[in-house]
């Protein structure tokens, strides 16, 4: 289930995350404005995978340009045994998608609290007839079941955030399902090995912590996580971890936003 990146220089990496990350979202936002013929709504995006179109939202123009970069997406397609993936914040399932073309994949839980999204969600899933392997489960993750107010952002679907959720208010705001980690572990395989992907805006560490809490914790091989040092304690994150069993910690990105992926 180890994974090795390739190895990249520090030169590298500021081109691909400095340089060529940034001029591909440029690009993406270009071309999404752009008065193109669009005879219908669904797209193919250039991770292969069929989507719902939403021109208006940032999140989807990422997907549809493959602006995220491969990191994720070659991690997934590189398992060669048996597995589950465990989406926490979902968005529009690119991820889910992506790890249900791989044969090895078994199950793929998919969690989204945001309503509208939750619906592309959905949509996605039966466009690319994976219904059979894609759970899609309309939630947040965190320690215990609630309602919480989640800021939205129809420009940016993938800046839903619950780090306000005790003071946020006003037409961008959502009420949206919690389920706690035992609820979580109810929809989660008993057998096999589990990669968990996490991008929930700031309530990283709550999710991590619930994750270790898990019954299921054991079998969690790999997790895939944001970091925004503006709002997530990355040391934090990673002692939890490591204390954990998780001993491999592979940064891809520069500056005070990137991702890691964690490996035992």
């Amino acid at each position: 289930m180890s994974y090795n990146p390739p190895a990249s220089s520090r030169f590298a990496a500021f081109l691909d995350y400095g340089v060529k990350k940034t001029l591909h979202k440029w690009l993406a936002r270009g071309l999404s404005a752009l008065p193109l013929p669009r005879p219908d709504d669904v797209v193919t995006s250039r991770y292969g995978v069929r989507m719902r179109a939403n021109w208006r939202d940032r999140t989807f123009q990422y997907c549809r340009y493959a602006t995220y970069g491969h990191v994720l997406s070659d991690y997934l397609a590189a398992q060669d045994a048996p597995f589950a993936f465990v989406d926490i914040g979902a968005n529009q399932g690119l991820y889910s998608l992506l790890a249900a073309r791989n044969p090895h994949c078994a199950a793929a839980i998919a969690f989204e609290p945001v309503g509208a999204t939750f619906a592309l969600l959905r949509d996605n899933i039966a466009l690319n007839h994976a219904e059979t392997t894609i759970r899609p489960v309309h939630a947040a993750v965190s320690l215990h079941s609630g309602i919480a107010t989640i800021a939205t952002n129809a420009a940016h679907s993938g800046i839903a955030s619950l780090r306000d959720a005790g003071v946020a208010s006003g037409p961008a705001t959502e009420d949206i399902r919690i389920l706690g980690m035992a609820g979580v572990d109810t929809l989660l395989p008993d057998t096999l090995p589990l990669i968990v992907k996490i991008d929930v805006e700031g309530h990283e560490e709550t999710v991590v912590e619930a994750l270790m809490a898990s019954e299921h914790r054991s079998r969690i091989a790999a997790i895939f996580y944001e970091i925004d040092s503006r709002w997530t304690d990355a040391a934090a994150i990673e002692a939890r971890l490591r204390s954990a069993g998780f001993a491999r910690f592979d940064r891809f990105g520069i500056g005070r936003h990137y991702d890691v992926l964690a490996q035992r």
